[in-house]
């Protein structure tokens, strides 16, 4: 029964991780037709990150690994520190020079897309450990820290 319920729960984190990929190509569309900014590279960390997190997920569940299971929040918080200063910088762009604005924000919308990514694919790693372990890591991992 609890792999029934995982695989449920696992659907829609699937689904919502396709909805940001929407996003993401919608945003990109939009990017293509303005100047390139040097910024965009910035958002290349955040892809590795959140591809990352989202391939070890599903590796995690497919062989019930509940060991890289536990790496994945940490991961994820890498990814969100990363994800804060890349929004931080472009806010800055988009502050001083107004030509830049739309293309930062769309930059803005993917890297918040890219977390999200990280976030539903470390909810997949969570739903598996549950699946195999029968116990809920979700809120196990120690604080976040704040600077």
């Amino acid at each position: 029964m609890s792999e029934v319920v995982s695989a449920m729960k696992i659907g829609g984190h699937l689904e919502q991780i396709a909805d940001e990929c929407v996003t993401i190509v919608r945003r990109a569309k939009k990017l293509y037709f303005d100047a390139v900014l040097p910024e965009v590279a910035l958002v290349e960390r955040l892809h590795l990150l959140a591809s990352g997190i989202f391939s070890d997920s599903i590796r995690a569940f497919a062989d019930g690994d509940c060991e890289l299971t536990r790496t994945l929040k940490f991961k994820d918080r890498e990814l969100d520190d990363a994800m804060d200063e890349v929004i931080e910088r472009l806010s800055a762009r988009a502050s001083l020079e107004s030509d830049a604005a739309r293309s930062c924000l769309d930059l803005i919308f993917i890297a918040r897309a890219l977390e999200r990514i990280g976030d539903n694919a470390t909810n997949i790693a969570e739903e598996s450990f549950w699946r195999d372990q029968g116990d809920d890591i979700r809120h196990s991992y120690p604080p976040k820290r704040r600077n």
